[in-house]
């Protein structure tokens, strides 16, 4: 997992300041942790997201942003609550969730918007 600030977000993700239009930048498809250290519900996802990060590695990037250091990126993504995770496709467009997800939940959402199936992780 890797954290991002709003550099590497606009080099890696999306340029929300010079795009209008989503135009995602990553060679394969993205989750991206909109998180705080204080945040009780987050701490409950992140082993969630470590232990996914190292079953989906090379078909999946898991990327945290932390709110409280990031506070310009949560306002353009609208964050209000957290956690709030982006699942963004390869193509289409990202779609957000609030609130801790269950591991179930992680595998479903990225089976249904990411596209990547579970048989093609890597099995730990």
């Amino acid at each position: 997992m890797e954290k991002l600030d709003k550099k590497a977000f606009i080099e890696k993700i999306f340029d929300f300041e010079k795009e209008k239009e989503w135009k995602y930048l990553g060679q394969i498809p993205a989750i991206i942790d909109f998180y705080a250290d204080w945040c009780g519900p987050c701490k409950m996802v992140t082993p969630i997201l470590e232990k996914l990060s190292q079953e989906y590695a090379g078909k999946v990037n898991i990327y945290k942003v932390d709110t409280d250091k990031e506070q310009e990126l949560a306002g353009a993504f609208g964050i209000q609550s957290i956690p709030s995770l982006l699942f963004i496709p390869q193509k289409g467009e990202p779609q957000m969730a609030r609130g801790a997800l269950s591991r179930e939940a992680f595998d479903k959402a990225i089976a249904d918007i990411l596209g990547v199936k579970k048989d093609e992780a890597k099995p730990q």
